[in-house]
């Protein structure tokens, strides 16, 4: 039997081409000017298929037939997916993008469910704790699972999830913060170069790769991580229902999907048609449909997106190891 909506979708459809088909033949047959009469029929044509997709553009929006909205998180987790001073991977997840895609879906009022795929090795700190947090603010039953790998910063946003699923060769845990530093000052010592410090404050300039660090400082610096440390452990612990002293025994292990259930770090072990069906289950209908929501970006964005990735295939970042401050914190 054929939904209301779905019979608003086929009209809405049907207009649409009719209407741009009466354009195109107004435009490009009966008044050809200068157009060859083969030219005007095919640049017709065009325009009825440009209509039709159009028209379906319409109809999705008037009439949607999706309850379940699908948010992927892939490649390393940075804040712009690559907009500071040196390009990033060109897979990697701009956290913005993800919370602005988690936010549409939670105020789309035929939203009623959540699945956030998550197929990440990590990244940076409070990048993963915006996603996290925004899918704890979704109104609605959220599910994360991961496909190949859900490590360290995604397992942080797992965390903010209702459950994880995996499959048996998914990669997941790397429960830990790690913080890193390049250290150029032998270096910069054959090709003559000095560092001269001009700082108010002593640790100012800890952790920049031009001179060699002191012990004072390493201190300082791990201690960073470890009070980072400390918070993870703290928000998996609650997010996941886990002990605390369970997880620090982890010790930033990986393991693999199966090994993760048994030690309930993964809630279950499925496919996405079975995720789908528990789904259903939940919200208490036959079935469900998904609706992958995507960032609404404008055209310049998304060129400069390819520039981007073209940058990076060509090398760009090999120069990280120079700049004022390069220690990095990262899940």
């Amino acid at each position: 039997m054929v939904s209301s909506e779905g019979i608003g979708r086929l009209a809405v459809l049907a207009v649409g081409a009719a209407v741009f088909a009466a354009i195109g033949v107004a435009l490009f047959v009966l008044y050809p000017d200068t157009l060859a009469d083969l030219l005007g029929v095919l640049v017709a044509l065009a325009v009825v298929v440009l209509g039709v997709r159009i028209a379906g553009s319409i109809a999705g929006s008037l009439f949607p037939n999706y309850d379940v909205a699908e948010v992927a998180v892939e490649g390393p987790i940075t804040r712009d997916g690559g907009g500071g001073r040196f390009p990033s991977g060109p897979r990697s997840t701009p956290a913005d993008d993800i919370v602005e895609q988690i936010d549409r879906a939670d105020e789309d009022d035929t939203v009623d469910a959540l699945l956030l795929k998550l197929n990440t090795p990590g990244g940076e700190v409070v990048p993963s704790d915006d996603i996290k947090l925004a899918a704890e603010r979704f109104d609605g039953p959220t599910i994360a699972y991961a496909t190949d790998v859900c490590a360290s910063g995604g397992y942080w946003i797992a965390s903010g999830c209702d459950e994880l699923w995996a499959r048996d060769g998914s990669i997941v845990g790397s429960i830990g913060v790690i913080g890193s530093r390049v250290n150029a000052s032998d270096l910069a010592d054959k090709v003559g170069l000095s560092y001269e410090r001009f700082a108010a404050g002593k640790f100012k300039d800890a952790g920049s790769p031009l001179k060699e660090m002191d012990d004072d400082e390493r201190t300082y610096l791990q201690g960073l991580i470890d009070d980072y440390y400390e918070n993870f452990v703290e928000r998996v612990s609650e997010g996941r229902d886990l002990d605390a002293a369970f997880v620090r025994e982890t010790e930033a292990r990986i393991y693999l999907g199966e090994q993760a259930a048994e030690m309930e770090l993964v809630d279950e072990l499925g496919t996405r048609r079975e995720i789908e069906d528990e789904l259903a289950d939940r919200l208490d209908r036959e079935d469900v449909t998904v609706e992958e929501f995507e960032p609404e970006r404008p055209l310049m964005a998304r060129v400069g997106g390819g520039a981007r990735s073209l940058a990076y295939a060509f090398g760009a970042g090999i120069a990280s190891v120079v700049g004022d401050r390069e220690f990095r914190l990262r899940f």
